[in-house]
């Protein structure tokens, strides 16, 4: 008998019997899925979504205003250095305030590091008014100071009107007001008849100052020149505040020997400063009303994520017969599990992208009211994100594994 023949009688063995294997769902299939469950729900989708809103919202709005705050702080410090020292008189025990020599300014000009040297002196008893028809005790608490002609220099003061003092103010009395104090004056802008009362003598208004972020003390004052000061209003020649531009290796060094040099018999009535300490301890501030503003957001994205896991545990009770037919017709749990939880992932996200626009909005909005630069870190938007994502696996888990869990028959019982 040739090979490959079958004798007669002889049963072939039966082929093997193979399960039949479920269907493979692509990302797109699951992606599609996940999210014909939110067009169907649109309404509660739209409010479940809108609690994660308004936590991404707020959080990359704080960051980014925090951020904005910070840029133009680093902006100004550039542009007015941060080597500039401060040196007043100091107060003793008993309150009274020392003097500072009259030759403080030429002994500070003398250390070689210094790059330049101003000062001023307050002129005591001596008040600024608009007109002689205004009361005396309406001073509203301008101060009039003496000052030396190259103060803007030394300060980086920016003149917003008029110029600054010249020398021939002394046979023409002449003053430069702040920019509080203008504005308390009620002087927004000048002409040549623009006139105040400083003591019993009508000056002539030559410029108005922009505000000054290292000495914001001096904004709510009035400068005449020193020789000025000395010939009509008893001006005594002793500075009150002594301002100094240090070169930027050398501040350190200069902050200790600038007390001894202006008074070097008593060196501990005068009072050093560094100004732009100031404005970061400021933005330290702002740091720590920062952190608690992030929290804040934190908890408004929490409860956002209650809404995500209560809108898809609701979700699950009211699909119990969607489950069970894919089940019935060859969905595995883990293809249930998997489209629960990426429809809580996608209503997830969906609040994520509204967070991160209506948060760059706000943020936007309100630094073009404060004239700052807008900056909002691409870490805040993309962590930002990422707990939305997170919030919404979390979320979901829960639901998700319950909907998996969930028979067929048991399933299909409800219909």
């Amino acid at each position: 008998m040739r090979s490959g023949t079958v004798r007669p009688g002889r049963r072939l063995p039966a082929p093997a019997r193979r399960s039949p294997r479920p269907a493979r769902l692509g990302a797109g299939d699951v992606i599609r899925v996940g999210a014909a469950g939110l067009r169907a729900r649109r309404m509660r989708v739209g409010l479940s979504a809108l609690g994660i809103t308004i936590g991404i919202a707020a959080m990359i709005s704080v960051v980014g205003i925090s951020a904005s705050s910070r840029a133009d702080l680093d902006r100004k410090l550039a542009r007015l250095g941060t080597n500039m020292l401060t040196a007043a008189p100091a107060k003793s025990p008993d309150g009274t305030v020392a003097t500072l020599p009259d030759t403080a300014v030429d002994m500070v000009a003398r250390i070689r590091p210094v790059d330049s040297v101003s000062a001023i002196g307050r002129i005591p008893d001596v008040s600024i008014y608009r007109s002689e028809y205004i009361p005396a005790a309406e001073t509203n608490s301008i101060a009039v100071y003496a000052t030396r002609l190259d103060l803007p220099g030394t300060i980086r003061y920016t003149i917003t009107a008029g110029g600054w003092l010249s020398q021939p103010g002394v046979r023409f009395p002449t003053v430069v007001l702040g920019a509080s104090a203008a504005q308390s004056l009620g002087i927004d802008h000048l002409t040549p008849q623009t006139q105040v009362v400083i003591g019993r003598l009508r000056f002539t208004v030559v410029g108005i100052l922009a505000p000054a972020p290292l000495a914001p003390e001096l904004d709510l004052a009035a400068f005449v020149g020193w020789s000025t000061a000395q010939r009509y209003l008893g001006f005594d020649g002793h500075p009150t505040n002594i301002y100094t531009r240090v070169r930027s290796e050398s501040v350190v060094a200069v902050r200790g020997v600038l007390g001894r040099t202006i008074d070097p018999a008593e060196p501990y009535n005068v009072r050093v400063t560094r100004p732009s300490d100031l404005l970061v301890a400021q933005a330290m501030t702002d740091t720590t009303f920062t952190g608690l503003m992030l929290g804040l957001g934190a908890v408004a994205l929490l409860v956002g994520g209650i809404g995500v896991a209560n809108t898809m545990v609701i979700s699950v009770l009211e699909r119990r017969a969607e489950i069970g037919l894919r089940r019935a017709l060859g969905a595995t749990r883990g293809q249930i599990r998997l489209q629960f939880l990426v429809e809580s992932l996608l209503l997830s996200a969906l609040g994520g992208v509204g967070g991160v626009l209506f948060g760059i909005l706000a943020t936007t909005g309100y630094v073009a009211t404060r004239h700052w630069p807008v900056y909002v870190p691409p870490w805040a938007t993309l962590g930002g994100f990422a707990a939305t994502v997170g919030v919404g696996a979390v979320a979901g888990l829960y639901p998700a594994m319950r909907a998996a869990r969930l028979a067929p028959t048991q399933a299909l019982a409800g219909m």
